[in-house]
């Protein structure tokens, strides 16, 4: 069972990969990507989070082929990027979809991939892969590290060139600044949900396996 799950890992990784890239490559075909475009690109909350996940599930397929049960530290990091796509799925579904980002041109099936379908999968692997320990409370901690740091390097990136990723995080928008407090404390807030989730799950019986 733990080597089925480890092709699958694989495939899902692949996949996620296939879909960064092809948005990458679809964008830069038409000629018209900033100069900036390569450090936009994977300034995106969306493509980082995505990225992480592929590699730490490449590197799980590999526990998955060699050991009965994922080293704790690689759990860990697995419900972090388990929160970080529950999180991207989430806030673009809600917030976002329909809305032009200024990324230059949207690649359809790579959307969906990386917005949709790989936030279901990652949600789906923390519930019903075997072979995982479970994470203590205070972890909620490194869970949302990453997430705050991002944050404050897109904002001072952004006051510096004047591009944010996500509209709702541009002062420029209706409300300003204020507008923009209060999309970071909600979105921090749900991240902090997500990951005390993560951690709920983890400490029941069926996926502990």
């Amino acid at each position: 069972m733990r080597a089925l799950f480890g092709v699958i890992r694989i495939i899902a990784a692949g996949v996620i990969i296939a879909a960064i890239v092809g948005q990458f490559v679809y964008t830069l075909s038409f000629g018209d990507a900033p100069d900036d475009f390569f450090v936009n690109f994977f300034s995106y909350f969306t493509i980082l989070s995505n990225a992480l996940s592929a590699i730490v599930l490449l590197v799980g397929a590999g526990f998955c082929f060699r050991l009965r049960r994922d080293p704790a530290w690689y759990n860990l990091v697995l419900g972090c990027v388990v929160t970080y796509m529950a999180t991207t799925g989430v806030v673009y579904n809600l917030l976002l979809r329909g809305i032009a980002l200024d990324q230059g041109h949207t690649l359809g099936w790579s959307n969906e991939v990386l917005h949709l379908i790989a936030p279901i999968y990652l949600v789906l692997v923390w519930i019903v892969t075997p072979g995982k320990s479970r994470l203590e409370w205070r972890q909620v901690w490194a869970i949302i590290a990453f997430p705050l740091v991002w944050t404050v390097y897109t904002m001072i990136r952004g006051s510096i060139v004047g591009w944010y990723p996500y509209p709702f995080l541009n002062p420029a928008q209706p409300g300003g600044w204020g507008a923009v407090v209060v999309y970071m404390i909600a979105i921090a807030g749900f991240i902090g949900l997500m990951g005390c989730a993560v951690i709920a799950l983890s400490r029941t019986r069926l996926i502990r396996g």
